[in-house]
């Protein structure tokens, strides 16, 4: 028995979180069995954050970490077909996307004052209306201060539009040319990159992350192609 837990949807998003996504398209591709649950506030979860996944009585926190089980249990299901450079090529691709572009991905969701509104309703919209515009606030203060230590929140707009822009070069360049991640096959990596630029692309009202990838048509064709290969998206369809 598998369960995984997820955000509620948002943003016109099924599946808000590119973390959640990429572990909901693992386990599809895996044929494995599972149920989704939703959990609404990520401090109830283990490590106080979304995914989590319980399997058979073990709970497992973090999708990378979930992964590996996944890998494990399924005889190399995921990573077991991968050679050492096209691990290394993906899991450097997937830190760059885990890492460093979902966080500008954050930023332009929670720190942009023009689109923050959506952030209060989307997320903290059943709360009474008294308290919600406060809580929403407390919310946006602490991710400031985790983009601050991050140190991206230390730049300027420009200069993070800049560095998105450098990140989105370099994915585009190797699905330009290969159409995947590694190699010319679908693998474990592209959940991770699909995920990520789903949640940006597909995010409605549209983010300034989502206005620049979309000048990436590769991008476009690449996420739209990947979800539908796995026929997990993050949209509704």
């Amino acid at each position: 028995m598998i369960t995984l837990y997820t955000l509620p949807e948002a943003f016109g998003l099924r599946n808000v979180s590119p973390f959640c996504l990429k572990v909901e398209m693992a386990l599809t591709y895996l044929k494995l069995d599972f149920d989704i649950a939703l959990e609404a506030d990520p401090r109830k979860a283990p490590k106080g954050k979304l995914p989590y996944m319980v399997i058979d009585g073990l709970t497992i926190a973090d999708s990378e970490l979930i992964f590996e089980h996944l890998d494990k249990i399924t005889d190399g299901g995921l990573y077991g077909k991968l050679n050492a450079q096209e691990w290394a090529q993906g899991m450097a691709f997937s830190r760059l996307a885990d890492d460093h572009l979902y966080w500008i991905m954050v930023a332009s969701r929670w720190l942009d004052d023009d689109w923050f509104g959506n952030i209060r309703e989307g997320f903290f919209g059943n709360l009474p209306p008294i308290i919600k515009p406060l809580v929403a606030n407390i919310a946006r203060k602490q991710v400031r201060q985790t983009y601050n230590l991050h140190g991206l929140g230390r730049h300027n707009k420009d200069e993070q539009h800049a560095f998105a822009i450098r990140d989105l070069k370099a994915i585009d360049a190797v699905v330009g040319e290969n159409q995947y991640i590694v190699g010319k096959r679908l693998t474990v990596f592209d959940f991770n990159i699909a995920s990520l630029l789903a949640g940006a692309l597909d995010n409605k009202p549209q983010t300034w992350l989502g206005k620049l990838a979309e000048d990436f048509p590769n991008l476009v064709d690449y996420a739209e192609r990947i979800q539908r290969e796995v026929n997990v998206y993050g949209r509704p369809v």
